[in-house]
């Protein structure tokens, strides 16, 4: 009987999965593997929500897998060695896997397929699982590229192939395998976590893409880029762990309308994000060794991390931050620009607070880090265009709630007293 295995990593979904899809059509049994990584969970710098929203990610997958008549089956440990395991255990003839983007990925996927072919088990990856199209249908960044060009890349992009999304397996047969319990939080990681954390998972991110859809349904004027008008930027932690299809969000979406082309180019800019860091590996390992970091004060990079800078829209996006491991892509761009321009900060200083709370695309982080320095230094001061009434920043700090429409964006004019709301943390904010 021919055994395959479907190996898991950031598509954690059994919708639209090319590499489950190929697993249960070409093997007459199939295992639904997914390993925990001791390398990635057991880091010293352990990022608390991801590791929540994980877990929850992987109860949900073997929940669907069980309505098929399967089961996930989870191993911990060296990512090759036991991956390996397995297929000696199952005598597997193949694995299939999602193509990655990502510099640690690749170097698992070249090191398992290395070990595999010692014993005649083949490794196919599949495109276009992570990503909405397979990079290879775009046209490669050049390595040398500094700042690459989104408008080239979209107008490829919208022209590449686009698959249709594949239907769930409706029945699978698990060879007898001995299993890990799908591992919980407090299992993988005490550490601190969003109060208000969104649940990870394919059942959850489709329930949440429903209502994205009939959302855009609804008639409306031209989008605004308002900072309190989210709408389904909060599928981008179901995206980045694979709970939702980028290719799938792609077919359905109807570029005809206003919404659905600013989604696709938000789809089309994450595909552009991860093909960017195959090209500059260099940049996806930046965190530690690239240059001396600059000296700064911790208590000014405290008071951006905990949102008390005086800078109210600094402050709501990174209180938003803390509550809910999320905060939309103009709130991320403002206070990063805030702390590497105005306040003057390494770079790397923010990126790793970013990557330790946020629950998405690492490949976008680490690109807005790398080019915020570009950006110009008066970014606050798209305050009142980002969030005209205030109720983004009325949302996030509610002791500034009394203050009319655009004026919470000017406490200081207002005389609030500092015991409830900080003074400007650099000077005072122009007006």
């Amino acid at each position: 009987m021919a055994v395959t295995i479907a190996l898991f990593t950031r598509d954690l979904r059994v919708h639209d999965n090319p590499a489950l899809t190929a697993a249960v059509r070409e093997g007459a049994a199939v295992v639904p593997l997914y390993v925990v990584d001791d390398r990635l969970v057991g880091s010293a710098r352990p990022a608390g929500n991801k590791l929540r929203f994980l877990s929850a990610a992987l109860a949900e997958l073997d929940a669907e897998l069980r309505c098929a008549g399967g089961q996930l089956v989870v191993r911990h440990g060296d990512y090759v060695e036991a991956v390996d395991r397995v297929a000696a255990q199952v005598h597997a003839d193949s694995v299939h896997i999602a193509e990655d983007a990502a510099w640690y990925g690749r170097c698992r996927l070249r090191a398992l397929s290395e070990r595999l072919a010692r014993r005649s088990c083949l490794l196919h990856t599949h495109p276009a699982t992570l990503t909405a199209v397979d990079p290879a249908d775009c046209g490669p960044h050049r390595p040398d590229d500094e700042v690459p060009d989104f408008a080239t890349y979209f107008r490829r992009w919208l022209s590449a192939p686009k698959r249709r999304p594949l239907a769930e397996p409706t029945e699978l047969i698990v060879p007898r395998i001995d299993s890990d319990p799908v591992p919980r939080f407090d299992e993988l990681g005490d550490a601190a976590i969003s109060p208000q954390l969104a649940v990870g998972g394919e059942i959850t991110g489709r329930a949440l893409w429903r209502g994205c859809l009939a959302d855009r349904r609804q008639p409306r004027g031209r989008a605004t880029g308002e900072l309190s008008r989210e709408g389904c930027a909060r599928l981008s932690p179901y995206l980045h762990f694979g709970c939702l299809s980028a290719a799938e969000m792609v077919y359905h979406t109807d570029m005809a309308t206003t919404d659905g082309r600013a989604f696709l180019r938000q789809l089309a800019r994450r595909d552009f994000h991860l093909q960017f860091l195959v090209a500059r590996a260099d940049i996806a390992r930046s965190d530690d060794g690239q240059g001396e970091r600059q000296a700064h004060d911790p208590a000014v990079v405290g008071a951006w991390r905990d949102g008390r800078t005086g800078y109210p829209i600094v402050d709501a996006g990174m209180r938003q931050l803390a509550a809910q491991g999320w905060m939309p892509e103009r709130a991320r761009v403002i206070a990063a620009s805030f702390l590497t321009t105005t306040l003057r900060v390494d770079w790397r200083v923010g990126a790793e607070h970013f990557r330790r709370w946020l629950l998405d695309d690492a490949a976008s982080d680490r690109f807005t880090w790398q080019q915020v320095g570009r950006l110009d230094p008066g970014a606050v001061g798209a305050a009142e265009r980002y969030d005209p009434e205030g109720n983004y920043v009325r949302r996030w700090i509610p002791e500034l709630a009394s203050l009319p429409g655009s004026e919470i964006h000017h406490p200081w004019r207002h005389s609030v007293p500092t015991s409830v709301y900080p003074a400007p943390i650099v000077g005072r904010a122009s007006a």
